[in-house]
């Protein structure tokens, strides 16, 4: 399980005297790519106050607890960032009240990614919980109570889809990969059918036929996912079947190269100014998946970390730059 980043995304009621985030001004070479892109391909960060971020997002630097609480305006300004992550529902839930701010902060353009609160997703409590077996885990009526109400009701269309991160399942569930499909299949059927959501796992033993066909029976989106513990992108999308590959929002996450761990990645690229890892075996593949959206009209949601190369808006501006190449 990553870091708590609950010190970050603190902000929500800005008072009517807020000091005010200025956005960077954007270079016209940016402003022609993001105009190249289509309509609904968005691309995003995890979080958003980070000072190092000054010149690219920020006019200047700006400490983390302003921008926490009045960076999301200035961030959504920006032509390429077209959605963000909400990393913090996923260590304790939000309320509508708590969704309906962030949406008051950002043009009906934009659109958030929500993570689901890590007691529906994770199998077992974390120690500093107690350890054992979570009893929220893959709870319907936990699901439509945590995730599913608050989030529709207070982002209402600013409601890009809900990301449900399954953290590394025990070796219990390991051993009965069908079990845990047809457990997933009946969780994700419980859902709403119009409420967006994708899935993110990290055992290369669940990338299994019976798990996609679950994704598949319940309209699911598939998430790729950059992460030590997962296979490359490029073995992802061999695994996965036809039907998951081309409906609906591709869907990446971009987190954290091969062999990183988050804290030493941090202590690294911190503070996140520029480019310092070029993910050179996993950013390929995901320009290749970028511009076959791209060119099929598929919509998109490509987060990056600042962990993933060392500075989350210059890892995807590039990208955006690549995709738009081949044009």
């Amino acid at each position: 399980m990553s870091v708590d980043p609950r010190h970050d995304q603190l902000g929500l009621f800005a008072a009517a005297d807020a000091p005010v985030v200025e956005p960077a001004p954007v270079p016209p070479s940016l402003a022609a790519v993001a105009a190249a892109l289509p309509v609904g391909f968005r691309l995003g960060s995890s979080s958003w106050a980070f000072p190092g971020w000054a010149g690219q997002v920020w006019a200047k630097e700006y400490p983390e607890r302003l921008l926490a609480r009045h960076g999301l305006p200035a961030y959504a300004a920006h032509p390429l960032l077209g959605t963000v992550s909400i990393d913090r529902s996923y260590y304790a839930p939000l309320t509508a009240a708590q969704y309906a701010a962030y949406a008051a902060q950002v043009p009906e353009s934009f659109r958030f990614v929500v993570k689901a609160p890590a007691e529906l997703t994770a199998a077992q409590r974390p120690t500093a919980a107690g350890g054992g077996q979570n009893a929220g885990f893959l709870d319907s009526e936990l699901a439509q109570r945590v995730l599913v109400a608050p989030a529709q009701a207070g982002l209402a269309s600013r409601l890009g889809l809900a990301l449900l991160q399954f953290p590394p399942l025990p070796a219990s569930w390991l051993e009965d990969i069908a079990g845990f499909a047809a457990r997933l299949e009946g969780f994700l059927a419980s859902l709403p059918p119009a409420f967006p959501r994708a899935v993110e796992l990290r055992n290369p033993e669940v990338l299994h036929p019976a798990v996609f066909a679950a994704l598949g029976n319940t309209g699911t989106l598939y998430c790729y996912t950059v992460h030590p513990r997962a296979p490359s992108i490029d073995e992802q999308h061999a695994l996965l079947p036809a039907e998951l590959t081309a409906r609906g929002p591709l869907v990446v996450r971009w987190n954290l190269r091969p062999g990183e761990r988050y804290a030493s990645a941090k202590a690294r690229f911190a503070p996140f100014t520029h480019i310092q890892a070029e993910d050179r075996s996993n950013r390929p593949a995901i320009v290749s998946l970028c511009r076959r959206a791209v060119a099929a009209a598929r919509p998109a949601y490509i987060i990056a970390n600042n962990k993933a190369e060392g500075c989350a808006p210059a890892t995807l501006f590039r990208l955006a730059e690549e995709i738009v190449a081949a044009r």
